[in-house]
């Protein structure tokens, strides 16, 4: 692991209030030792970033959300604000950004991306779930803009 990443997760951590508040009455150890619990948390999703065929990250007016199969981590902010999914999208990990589309009954018709990888046939309307790639291309025709695209090159 890059020290850099574990530089980013550990001022993270210690950015937290309570742990903030716990070093301030001298609870330094067990601020440390929480604070280490969060980093080796982070890191494990970073992994499932790295390694599951579906996470992705998709940032929109609501906030920001790393989906990581059954997990999600997510927060108001936006991307720039929520140094966990920035890492991920910096990783490699794909990532949606909705930011700046205004259709968000579009958005919230749009099948979920399926958690396993598995495709479902069936795949239109909510409730529904479609590999990322399908939910990708449907949401670039509604003006999404995407980053490290997982999907094949295509020649013109």
């Amino acid at each position: 692991m890059q020290t850099g990443v574990l530089r980013v997760l550990r001022a993270t951590a210690a950015s937290w209030w309570r742990l903030r508040e716990l070093r301030r009455t001298g609870e330094t150890e067990l601020a440390r030792r929480l604070e280490r619990k969060a980093v080796l948390r982070d890191l494990g999703y970073l992994r499932q970033a790295a390694t599951l065929p579906n996470a992705h990250v998709i940032c929109g007016e609501g906030g920001t959300f790393l989906h990581l199969g059954w997990t999600t981590v997510s927060t108001f902010a936006p991307i720039e604000r929520f140094p966990l999914a920035a890492l991920a999208v910096a990783r490699g990990t794909p990532f949606i950004d909705i930011r700046h589309d205004t259709d968000v009954i579009a958005f919230a018709n749009l099948p979920c991306v399926t958690r396993d990888g598995s495709v479902d046939p069936g795949h239109s309307g909510a409730g529904k779930s479609v590999s990322l790639s399908t939910y990708i291309d449907m949401v670039e025709k509604l003006g999404a803009r995407i980053l490290n695209d997982p999907r094949p090159r295509r020649s013109i």
